[in-house]
């Protein structure tokens, strides 16, 4: 009997999309990171006129110049980074841009430092390409904020790379600037890679968002619309760092995908070009939602950091396994923590991605919980 490869017997199945598995219409999904919003009209609009036009073929391996173009302006006008549209390349969704870097940069034997709790892709892309994930607690006392010192008594000689992620998937957290600065003078010092996931760059309350790529050239940007702009199913987002490096990565998009859809490509465009104000709208509903669920967790008795970003919260539950188990028999979906990291087992993911509702409704049923 045929087998596979043997690389594959370390790597798990997404503990999100087990519990997504689990739903039924019965079921309050807390779960699953995705924006409950439609997206933009006018971004709609220019699908439409795209597939009435024809623009349904190939486009360039990086995507098409005038995405391209208008990803570099907003990385200068928004994150102070000088990017040109040629050092950019258009992916499908943010998985595939951590996957191609993951195969590009690390080798059998590097140690790539990650955060965690951290975004459960992170490990086993570093797994899938033979090198060593290392993990870089974020600690509950700090916020769950990766600090500087976090990462420097984690650096060898060995270190590679080191993956940030600022709003953090699944803790909120975002990371301040001393920091990011500070660690990105380490990346230079020490001469490794950083890969900043700032998918949930918009995504954040009463404070700032801060890239490395401002602080270091060694630095790949990843960003997207998925988030942003609740174009989750359409695939769509970019990397961006130094020219010669994206030029090599280059070959991995090429022999996987060839381009990212041409048409959530023009969705992309249009959602940069476009009035901004349907993302200032999404945020503020966000922001409601995350103080509906803060004020109810803590009701509830359930610890949890200030909730700075993104749409998560991750309180902590005592014995999460069980915990998840006794929400799903309440009829609430959560996520144990421990997909997330070795340090997260007794804490759950919960999304506040749904609608306010059903996140009162949520609490209601979980307040029945006895821990």
């Amino acid at each position: 009997m045929v087998k596979t490869a043997k690389r594959l017997e370390s790597i798990e199945l997404s503990q999100v999309r087990k519990m997504f598995e689990v739903c039924d219409e019965n079921v309050i999904n807390l779960g699953i990171g995705e924006p409950d919003f439609d997206i933009p009209e006018n971004v709609k609009i220019a699908i439409n006129d795209a597939l009435d036009d024809g623009f349904t073929h190939y486009t360039s391996n990086k995507g098409f110049l005038e995405l391209r173009e208008e990803i570099s302006k907003k990385l200068k006008t928004e994150n102070r980074l000088e990017i040109d549209p040629e050092s950019v390349m258009v992916t499908v969704g943010a998985s595939e841009a951590l996957y191609i870097c993951a195969q590009g940069l690390f080798e059998k034997g590097d140690d790539v430092l990650i955060p965690d709790p951290g975004f459960l892709s992170y490990a086993e892309c570093v797994k899938l390409s033979e090198a060593n994930p290392i993990s870089v607690e974020a600690k509950f006392e700090n916020g769950y904020k990766i600090k500087f010192e976090d990462v420097e008594e984690k650096i060898s000689s060995n270190t590679k790379a080191f993956i940030m992620n600022s709003p953090s998937n699944p803790t909120g957290a975002v990371m301040d600037k001393e920091d990011i600065k500070a660690i990105a003078d380490l990346a230079t010092d020490h001469d490794f890679m950083i890969i900043s996931d700032e998918i949930y760059e918009k995504i954040i309350y009463d404070v700032k968002h801060y890239s490395p790529a401002e602080f270091s050239d060694n630095v790949i940007v990843i960003n997207g619309f998925s988030k942003t702009y609740a174009m989750t199913g359409l695939r769509i987002a970019y990397l961006a760092g130094q020219n010669d490096i994206i030029e090599e990565l280059l070959k991995i998009h090429q022999y996987n995908t060839a381009c990212a859809s041409s048409i959530s490509q023009v969705a992309g465009y249009e959602a940069l070009r476009g009035p901004q104000e349907y993302v200032k709208n999404m945020v503020q509903e966000f922001k409601r939602r995350r103080n509906l669920i803060s004020k109810r967790l803590d009701e509830i008795g359930l610890q949890c950091n200030k909730l700075d970003g993104a749409f998560y919260t991750f309180p902590k539950v005592g014995n999460a396994s069980e915990y998840v188990q006794k929400a799903l028999d309440v009829g609430v979906v959560t996520v144990p923590g421990i997909g997330f990291g070795k340090y997260s087992a007794n804490n759950v993911r919960m999304s506040y991605a749904t609608s306010y509702e059903e996140i009162e409704e949520a609490m209601n049923l979980l307040e029945t919980i006895k821990l």
